[in-house]
């Protein structure tokens, strides 16, 4: 789309506004802001600059609305704290002065600034209005663009039909969006199936998913595809395509937006670690599944042994050191806490000794992490009921061996009784093992979605953007994203769903204009663009004048990275918004002869 010209903007004769923040003294306390002020006001084409104790309030914001439609400034450099936090605020005010927003740029002078050289004293400032030069030179340089618009499909793919997707699925058609619900397994619910009571609410998790599930059945907008697996994807927001497999039968679906819920795995221990493999040895979930079928009574059996003594192993698969435990096949070890581990120990360590009162329990852990509302209450209640806690040291992992007479004898170095070393006998251990990834590398590779360092899917920024990845249109649900509750899943993918009918709430998409532009008379058709460029599609040779192979960049997938332009011989690719001259610009504003003062040592 071509931006409406607007004499506002008058691009042969740039004149720069240039406002500084206090921040409160985040910045003011480290940096001379009245220094930066009046050096950069000399620098040509600043017609003003000005120091606010607050930019991004609104007497802040007003100055640069109002300076703009006095006519003052038809450029703007705003020099404050991270553009994360407050881009968007200020490209807002450009607009609302009547400016186009990308007549703006934005300079870090407190994360890059005062906060990182602040002990620098002079030097620091010097460093912030070379920084602030910068951006005087890129923003002279700057055109006018508007975002780009394309059109969208209005319907949501949710992959995964556990809690987090069926939640997700729901609230999404909820808001009139029609969704496709794929799940691997022959029927919903995912892993909660296998549970019995979940904290903090105690009701019977299987009862929790007839429930969800029925909601979601009765919803017309939504189309349920268990048995199913989404084997091909790919596209951009509001353009995906997706192959989906049904047994033998494959169907082809457009959509706008995906939802991952793909879920958790839980960790299998190797052979051998904290003697897994024996008999008496179970993993959690197993544990957990046997016990909800099984009845009451003085004492617990396990495969037809009575069981006087249980031992609860934590991080069993997290807060792994190395060293001490076996790395992933990856050559990773999952140094992460899984978090909810130790709550379900906890809680199940209630209901043991609730229903089977002659059963002592001893409890093994490097701390206890009971962090949401209620949980503590389960640590508290297991204490009175007699649980009895031993504490190790995360590089001094408990030892578990089999005993001649039967049962299992744990040897631990005990940090509540000062180090000292205590074999605790036990007929059955019960292994807490963390969450893992579940296996979508597939997914991932198509989608070119981020992992974070423990393998999840990884979201934009935790605050600002959680249930957000990188890819647009892509978003997370549940466990997909890392380790959580029910009840976490739940608030994730209604978090998820309410994004999705933010992005497809038309039938259009605007996205920002930031990727690259090519100028045909001056590209040789030399294939060095396509072949640099990671995804697919981005950027393709097509036929142009006179039979010459021109490339041409397709906005939905190119994600403005940049790398085709370093490999182009001619510079006939730039990214929009960033493109070399203004890059060239900016670090010969940043130079100390473009500024006229002296070179600052240190």
């Amino acid at each position: 789309m071509e931006p409406t010209p607007n004499p506002l903007e008058s691009p042969d004769q740039p004149k720069i506004g240039v406002y500084i923040c206090r921040c409160g003294g985040n910045i003011s306390d480290y940096l001379d802001t009245e220094k930066l002020a009046d050096t950069v006001r000399g620098i040509p084409g600043v017609t003003l600059s000005k120091v606010d104790t607050f930019m991004c309030s609104d007497p802040g914001q007003d100055r640069i609305v109002q300076d703009v439609q006095a006519g003052l400034v038809n450029r703007v450099v705003v020099a404050s704290c991270s553009p994360f936090l407050h881009e968007v605020t200020f490209k807002a005010a450009v607009r609302r002065g009547g400016l186009n927003p990308y007549l703006y740029t934005h300079v870090n002078i407190r994360e890059q600034g005062s906060w990182a050289h602040g002990h620098q004293g002079d030097a620091a400032t010097q460093h912030a209005l070379h920084m602030i030069a910068g951006g005087v030179g890129k923003v002279r340089h700057l055109q006018p663009l508007d975002k780009i618009r394309l059109p969208s499909h209005r319907r949501v793919l949710v992959i995964g039909g556990g809690v987090a997707g069926m939640k997700a699925a729901l609230d999404t058609a909820r808001r009139g969006l029609p969704v496709l619900l794929v799940e691997k397994a022959p029927q919903l619910g995912g892993r909660s199936l296998d549970l019995g009571r979940v904290y903090p609410s105690e009701q019977e998790a299987r009862e929790l998913v007839k429930r969800l599930e029925k909601d979601v059945r009765a919803e017309e907008k939504i189309t349920v595809l268990t048995g199913s697996e989404v084997t091909a994807i790919g596209g951009f927001i509001g353009n995906f395509e997706a192959t989906i497999s049904t047994g033998s039968e494959q169907r082809t679906d457009a959509i706008g937006a995906v939802i991952m819920a793909t879920g958790f795995t839980p960790y299998q221990p190797p052979e051998g670690e904290y003697a897994f493999g024996h008999s008496q040895v179970v993993t959690l979930p197993e544990f957990v599944k046997a016990l909800r079928d099984m009845p009451s009574g003085k004492t617990l059996t396990w495969n037809g042994k009575p069981v006087r003594s249980v031992g609860l192993m934590h991080c069993v698969g997290s807060r792994q050191c190395e060293g001490c435990f076996q790395p992933q096949p990856d050559g990773q070890l999952n140094d992460y806490c899984s978090r909810v581990c130790c709550t379900s120990l906890l809680r199940n360590a209630v209901e043991l000794r609730s229903r089977f009162p002659e059963t002592q329990i001893y409890d093994f852990h490097q701390d206890i992490r009971t962090y949401g509302r209620g949980q503590e209450d389960y640590y508290t209640c297991a204490s009175d009921q007699g649980v009895t806690f031993f504490r190790w040291k995360g590089e001094e992992p408990p030892v578990v061996t089999a005993r001649d007479k039967g049962g299992l004898a744990i040897t631990v170095k005990d940090q509540l009784t000062f180090g000292e070393e205590i074999e605790v006998p036990v007929d059955l251990l019960v292994l807490g093992v963390g969450m893992m990834p579940g296996p979508i590398a597939d997914l991932v590779d198509q989608l070119k979605l981020p992992v974070g360092a423990d393998r999840f899917l990884q979201e934009v920024h935790p605050k600002l953007r959680p249930v957000e990845v990188a890819v647009a249109g892509v978003l997370l649900a549940g466990t997909a994203q890392g380790p959580m509750s029910i009840e976490e899943s739940l608030e994730g993918a209604s978090a998820a769903a309410a994004k999705a009918s933010i992005l497809l709430a038309h039938d259009y998409t605007d996205l920002e204009p930031f990727v690259a532009l090519v100028t045909p008379d001056l590209c040789v058709g030399c294939n060095a663009c396509v072949e640099e460029c990671q995804y697919a599609g981005a950027v393709t040779m097509e036929a142009g004048p006179e039979g010459k192979s021109v490339a041409t960049v397709n906005p939905g997938l190119c994600k403005g990275c940049g790398a085709c332009v370093a490999v182009c011989p001619t510079r006939a690719i730039d990214v929009q918004g960033w493109t070399l001259d203004q890059f060239d610009a900016m670090i010969d504003g940043m130079t100390d002869e473009a500024l006229r003062v002296p070179a600052t040592q240190g």
